[in-house]
């Protein structure tokens, strides 16, 4: 809603500072017009007299050719103000605003909203004053401190003041977990530490609430200016905060929040935004990732809290801490830092498996921090080792918190399936631009497009591209050790970028097989946004079923040096067996797959997906291909929406790692995959 009027002028001179009041609403204005250009926010602060605001505060930038000058604006001007008896004086600025209606004594104003005849009076840096105000279709003059000389500019120039804009909240998450609204596993539970995300929330300005171990602080319910109200069955609390901004707002749920479906509502600048819907439960447990995007590496600590990382690995056997928040009601620690004790247990959680295997909880509950909880648990000695072993926690109801990765082993941590280990991973973590070539030969085996049957195609394909504008390899890219599962949780309305990709000339690539050979054409040639990828569609059978070895040659080219390597089929090549007992999934049991073939020291990948309504959830599982069998965890499926969707398995070969000139790592690798549509209850 914007108001606009009339005529102003412009004069010099230098006075005081005048500070905003409270109970105010904050509006963005611009002058225009008469060689003047000038734009901020002014804070309105209501009167006695219904219908008349107060112009209370003002910042933003000022300009004026006519003048000659220009600044930052730096307050209202206190020497010219006076609210009680505006008529004392000639030139007596009231700094009066009437954001309904015309105002007493202006000719001619614009319905809707006006500055009266007195208007107001601002400073700019440098000493400068600035005189506004109404009077129709005259001309103002001023004086520049009412005693000396008169300056005339005549200048018509148009005051318009937009009002505030609603609050907008587009979701409400654990700020740890951060799973969406809609799976089993997310909601918000009392003494939870959740954030909101949306638009106008608060100022644009930062500003966080610091606890301190040493006691006396305390978390407010307001901060730069927004509060937060949550209702549930009638009941509504309001959140403490540790940060306030405009777009986030990060707070603990009050350990007196009653259970249900609620609503959230934020309000800022005298503006309340519409009710969100909240689903609040008495534990939905999220881990901190290392990264904060609530997959990827956890955080880890030893005891002493030093940092786990791929460098220095979690060693079988070891006790550690990880923290998190949602385990439940916490009322010593809502809005400040209490030392809690073994007795401040909240055991929610029955179960945490790292690689599969059931750990052993040494501790579970607050940490100390508002809305902070830590959990220890001690790695099983038979835990699987790797650079990315997932971790998840379960409860007794079998409902699992979000999916984390940790490096298992002694020291550097090892992947040699993957080629891998913590020293080259690290190598790449944190850089901010990384290149990279993968060479990959694939059959699949999916249901046709008519609906009937399955279709089997070979391909081989090739991607050659240099990353820049985010942190390689910080959520590990989904990245999974063997004997693992991770589970993604998606709002399908809800997308994202990270950095930027740019294609990379790799030359020729030809890959020549036991069937003969095939030369991947750039795709480059197709669209200019397909830079650096690689296609060739091969030949029924090029990978027989007997397997067999695929040279890889790259010539070279403008961006990637020469390069050879080999990708090697076992023989047999693995056949999934039970794919028709896996149509339909019970999402509490989980499935359980099995074949035949496939290489030994190699493995398989377990995926599938269904989404329902607004939300889409997808999991993966890799398991060593010699035990010819895997068991998908119920905790695992049960993170996936009911509806329809796909179940995969995957064999992939060893991969097969290459240097060349121009890139940071490359690997070609082959794998046999299978597709059935599956339906998930």
């Amino acid at each position: 809603m914007k108001y606009t009027f009339g005529i102003g002028v412009l004069v010099i001179g230098a006075f005081g500072g005048m500070e905003a009041r409270a109970d105010t609403t904050i509006e963005t204005f611009t002058i225009t017009g008469g060689g003047i250009s000038a734009s901020g926010t002014i804070t309105l602060q209501t009167t006695a007299t219904p219908g008349v605001d107060e112009i209370a505060g003002i910042t933003g930038t000022f300009s004026s050719t006519s003048g000659g000058f220009s600044g930052t604006i730096t307050g209202l001007n206190p020497g010219s103000y006076n609210s009680t008896n505006p008529t004392v004086g000639l030139f007596r600025w009231d700094n009066l605003f009437y954001p309904s209606g015309s105002a007493p004594g202006v000719n001619g104003n614009t319905p809707g909203g006006t500055l009266d005849d007195y208007g107001m009076e601002f400073m700019v840096a440098g000493g400068y004053t600035v005189n506004l105000f109404e009077k129709g279709p005259a001309v103002g003059f001023l004086l520049d401190d009412g005693i000396t000389s008169v300056v005339d500019y005549r200048l018509p120039v148009t005051f318009a003041v937009t009002a505030p804009t609603e609050p907008t909240i587009t979701q409400v998450l654990n700020n740890y977990g951060l799973i969406p609204a809609g799976f089993t596993n997310s909601g918000i539970a009392p003494g939870t530490l959740f954030i909101i995300k949306g638009s106008d929330l608060a100022s644009a300005t930062s500003v966080s609430s610091l606890e301190s171990t040493t006691g006396g602080s305390v978390l407010p319910t307001t901060l730069n200016g927004a509060s937060v109200a949550v209702t549930v069955g009638g009941v509504t609390v309001q959140p403490a905060f540790y940060y306030a901004e405009n777009i986030q707002l990060a707070l603990v749920l009050p350990s007196n929040t009653p259970l249900g479906a609620g609503t959230v509502t934020v309000t800022y600048n005298n503006q309340t935004s519409p009710p969100f819907n909240v689903q609040v439960v008495a534990s939905a447990f999220g881990f901190a990732a290392s990264d904060g995007t609530g997959s990827g590496q956890g955080h880890a600590q030893d005891l002493s809290y030093g940092y786990y990382t791929y460098s220095r690995s979690i060693p079988p056997g070891t006790t550690i801490r990880m923290i998190g928040s949602g385990l439940g009601a916490d009322p010593t620690r809502d809005n400040q830092y209490v030392q809690p004790t073994a007795a401040s247990a909240i055991n929610a959680l029955a179960h945490i498996y790292v690689g599969g295997v059931d750990a052993n909880i040494f501790y579970q509950g607050p940490e100390g921090f508002p809305g902070v909880d830590e959990i220890d648990i001690t790695v099983p000695s038979n835990a699987p080792t790797g650079c990315f072993i997932s971790v998840v926690g379960v409860t007794a109801g079998g409902i699992p918190t979000n999916f984390l990765t940790l490096p298992i082993g002694n020291g550097v941590c090892q992947d040699p399936a993957f080629g891998a280990s913590g020293s080259t991973i690290s190598s790449l973590n944190g850089q901010a631009t990384v290149s990279k070539g993968v060479v990959f030969l694939d059959e699949s085996t999916a249901p046709s497009s008519n609906g009937s049957g399955a279709t089997t195609s070979d391909v081989a394909l090739a991607e050659f591209q240099r990353y820049t504008g985010s942190t390689y390899g910080t959520s590990n890219n989904g990245t999974l050790s063997i004997g693992g599962c991770s589970v993604q949780e998606n709002l399908t309305s809800i997308s994202g970028t990270a950095g930027t990709t740019t294609g990379l000339d790799a030359g020729t690539i030809t890959i020549t097989g036991p069937s003969g050979s095939a030369t991947l054409t750039s795709e480059a040639s197709v669209s200019p946004t397909l830079a650096g990828e690689y296609l060739a569609p091969l030949a029924s059978a090029f990978i027989p079923a007997s397997g067999g070895t695929f040279q890889v040659t790259g010539s070279g080219g403008k961006d990637v040096g020469p390069f050879t390597t080999q990708i090697i089929y076992p023989n047999p090549v693995l056949i999934w067996t039970n794919q028709s007992a896996n149509a339909t999934i019970s999402r509490s049991s989980g499935v359980t797959i099995t074949w035949s073939g496939g290489e030994p020291g190699t493995f398989v990948i377990v995926s599938g997906s269904s989404s329902s309504g607004g939300v889409s959830g997808s999991f993966t599982c890799l398991a060593p291909v010699s035990p010819t069998q895997f068991d998908v965890p119920g905790y695992v499926t049960a993170a996936l929406p009911a509806g329809s969707g796909n179940l995969d398995l995957a064999n992939y070969t060893n991969y097969g790692p290459f240097t060349a000139t121009g890139l940071d790592t490359g690997y070609a690798l082959g794998f046999v995959n299978y597709g059935i549509k599956a339906t998930y209850q």
